[in-house]
């Protein structure tokens, strides 16, 4: 079993009280009856994550909306595991949305896993709405720490040289210095500051 899956079953089944339609919603194969829970009414929370991740990692479309909704969920666990899902899911509107949600201020608190999905997709989309997420980090006294070194340590894995300025502009915080210094030695024709 894939280890998210492994970790989304074992959360949900908690949630879920371990119910008959917990079971069945695991072992069905049956993309109809997975679909029919995203748009059933009074379908708990828990239901509507475990069939769109199960259409989603099988990539079957219908999945996408759900996905992105817990994509931007204030529950960590359900960003993950929507964020894996969605990148399995090969729908194009993926890269949009995650490079929406990551450079929402509105929503920063819940950017990480957007953040992260995007250094994965490596879509068009990828750099600008990082270089855009970092660049508002980067502000005096900003308490989203990890989203700015997710943001530092994704363009260093993505080696794209429009990062290089915003990456040095790192460099003045000690917190993402080190990281900096990685994420631009990974950049080519880049010497090391």
């Amino acid at each position: 079993m894939d280890e998210e899956l492994r970790s989304l079953t074992l959360r949900l089944r908690q949630e879920s009280g371990a119910s008959t339609a917990y079971e069945r919603l695991v072992v069905t194969d049956d993309h109809e009856e997975l679909a029919g829970v995203l748009t059933a009414v009074a379908q708990p929370l828990w239901a509507r994550e475990l069939a769109a991740f199960r259409l989603g990692v099988a990539g079957d479309g219908r999945a996408f909306e759900a996905l992105v909704l817990l994509l931007n969920h204030r529950d960590p666990p359900r960003c993950a595991s929507a964020a894996h899902a969605l990148a399995r899911l090969g729908d194009p509107r993926t890269a949009r949305a995650a490079a929406a949600l990551a450079t929402n201020e509105l929503r920063v608190a819940y950017a990480l896993h957007p953040v992260r999905l995007l250094v994965e997709l490596r879509a068009p989309e990828s750099v600008p709405a990082l270089i855009t997420t970092l660049e508002r980090r980067l502000r005096p006294h900003d308490p989203y720490r990890t989203v700015a070194l997710a943001c530092v340590e994704g363009l260093g894995t993505l080696g794209d040289a429009r990062a290089a300025d915003v990456l040095n502009e790192a460099l003045a915080h000690p917190a993402l210095a080190g990281s900096a210094v990685a994420a631009l030695a990974r950049i080519p024709g880049r010497r090391q500051p």
